[in-house]
């Protein structure tokens, strides 16, 4: 083909149970580890078994960081399919497929008819090895090689024994055989080594934990709730490790609790849980207002209300968040567009919520929860790690401690009971003074108000980091997102900059919105054309936060409420509308 930039999209589709997961994930570690930058994401029903589901790997020579509606290779493990898909494969792509599965024979030169599950019988001697078989396949294809997925295999059926992993070896390579050697037409490809390192793949929810651990975490409890729970998975398994304790709670109600009473005990902690297990922790949230207690909370978005869309991905919380729990308190939102910014936010928030002894909330969806990025590797050093609970030594030559002290920041010392040595920890779910002991007279309710939210505030929105503007500096088309919408919002803007002045300006630190003395971002959208807000809800939910704290209104909205991601071809023909 000669292509200056190597781009191609694979999608494995099939039924819950056929083992998508296992080919599109060691497909997307073998692409990573040759250096290639990866991006993949997850279309599947809330199932165990049947249904239709697909693994969607995009794979590149440069950075990326969005999907593609149209495909290069198709690899169906079923003829349903094959019935859905056929019409997103690009001209001159594959279909590989097993007839004898699919029993149905297509003679199109689109498709290769390779029997996945023949070979592994006759390579095998095991049906179950015919994922292995279809991942040869996809490589032979490509003509990549098969000494990373060996090496994969090695790793993935390690513990199985020897015998099981030479057989899975011997059936990718009769895969990869039989691929090259009936495919013709697959030299039309011209695919190449990258020049890149081996690079790291990491999901949005692995960059959270990740960060949680960094930060100093020592207690995660939750109830689990999808997209959230593989937060509680990656944190128990590295809990002997960082000296950690994850409890499964027996509802959400317990798990925020929990959190609040560790935090108490003097440990840094989170919680994490989707909509649904939210709406359960909300009186826990105003405790941990009322008592000035430190928390990070993780909520991962899928479509509501109720069970929704258990699978599928929406950003239709963000007013719930920023208005939920009874009372005035003051809290955080952070919510990341790439696995990089989950990583460094899930830090900002563990260090803002112990500083300022509030609740911050990591609000991200399943999208960015679940999508696999490459990603070279974290600064350490940018990682921001400060002790601000206080013991025995550090109460030296203090007479006497008041856990609700007045002070012009509003911030008090905190202690940790049972570590202050003379003095006394109270706190207080009602009403208090700076002791921690109930009141019920007004003046010092409008003291504690001033001190715990009026004070503090202000403080708190110095530390908020201005939106991103990636493109033109100074665009008449700006396109405006958060959150998960960072990557595809990213490639349109590279794409139309050849011939507009456009730019895109993404918020990841939602609320509250940073101060404008360092970047008037408000003027920015005044001086431009066209100002249009993409979102993955129903209702413009960031666009009425945004007028309402500033007053200025978007000149268009795009809205995406299907429960599925945006990708580069959609959003460009919903932007074709406006530019």
């Amino acid at each position: 083909m000669g292509v200056r930039f190597l781009d191609y999209t694979l999608r494995i589709g099939g039924e819950a149970g056929q083992g998508l997961q296992t080919v599109g994930g060691a497909l997307a570690k073998v692409f990573s580890r040759i250096g290639y930058h990866v991006f993949t994401h997850q279309d599947y029903m809330s199932r165990i078994r049947g249904g239709h589901n697909f693994y969607q790997i995009r794979l590149s020579d440069q950075k990326i960081s969005a999907s593609r509606e149209m495909a290069d290779i198709l690899l169906a493990l079923d003829l349903n399919t094959v019935e859905i898909h056929r019409k997103d494969v690009k001209d001159g792509g594959f279909i590989l497929y097993d007839s004898e599965v699919a029993k149905k024979k297509f003679e199109e030169p689109e498709f290769i008819d390779i029997p996945f599950r023949k070979i592994a019988m006759d390579v095998g001697k095991n049906s179950v090895m015919a994922n292995t078989v279809a991942t040869g396949a996809a490589l032979g294809l490509l003509d990549l090689g098969l000494e990373a997925l060996k090496q994969i295999l090695r790793e993935t059926f390690g513990r199985k024994g020897e015998e099981v992993v030479q057989n899975n070896i011997a059936c990718a390579e009769a895969g990869y055989k039989y691929a090259l050697k009936n495919c013709p037409r697959c030299e039309a490809f011209g695919i190449r080594e990258p020049d890149n390192e081996k690079l790291m793949l990491i999901t949005g929810l692995h960059a959270i934990s990740m960060g949680a651990i960094m930060s100093g975490c020592k207690f995660y409890s939750a109830y689990p709730m999808s997209p959230s729970t593989g937060i509680m998975e990656y944190l128990a398994s590295r809990a002997k490790e960082y000296d950690l304790v994850v409890e499964q709670a027996e509802d959400e109600i317990a798990a925020i609790n929990m959190a609040i009473g560790a935090s108490f005990a003097g440990v840094r902690a989170m919680t994490g849980t989707s909509g649904g297990g939210f709406a359960l922790m909300q009186e826990g949230l105003s405790l941990a207002g009322m008592t000035e207690t430190p928390l990070v909370i993780a909520e991962m978005q899928r479509p509501g209300p109720a069970t929704g869309f258990p699978t599928r991905t929406e950003q239709g919380d963000l007013l719930f968040i920023l208005h939920a729990g009874h009372g005035e308190f003051p809290r955080v939102i952070f919510e990341p567009g790439t696995p990089k910014q989950a990583f460094y936010l899930t830090n900002r928030a563990f260090e803002l919520a112990e500083k300022y002894q509030i609740p911050v909330f990591i609000l991200s969806d399943q999208y960015l929860a679940e999508t696999e990025w490459t990603f070279e590797n974290f600064d350490l050093e940018n990682l921001l790690y400060n002790d601000y609970r206080i013991r025995e030594e550090d109460l030296k030559g203090i007479e006497e401690y008041k856990r609700y002290k007045y002070s012009s920041t509003g911030i008090s010392l905190l202690a940790v009971p049972g570590e202050a040595g003379k003095h006394l920890v109270v706190a207080d779910s009602d009403e208090h003074d700076e002791e921690g002991h109930i009141v019920e007279d007004s003046e010092t309710r409008v003291k504690m108000v001033q001190k715990r939210l009026l004070s503090k505030l202000p403080l708190i929105k110095k530390e908020i980091e201005a939106p991103f503007l990636y493109g033109d500096p100074s665009p008449k088309i700006v396109l405006v997102g958060h959150g998960s919408t960072y990557g595809v919002i990213k490639e349109v803007v590279d794409a139309a900059s050849k011939d507009k002045k456009v730019a895109m300006l993404h918020f990841s630190q939602i609320y509250p919105l940073s101060e404008r003395d360092r970047f008037d971002y408000i003027k920015l959208l005044e001086d431009a054309d066209l100002t249009i807000c993409i979102e993955n809800n129903a209702t413009g939910q960031f666009a009425k936060l945004i007028r309402a704290e500033t007053g200025f209104k978007f000149s268009h909205q795009i809205s995406k409420y299907d429960g599925r991601p945006f990708t580069i071809e959609n959003l460009k023909e919903e932007l074709h509308a406006y530019i």
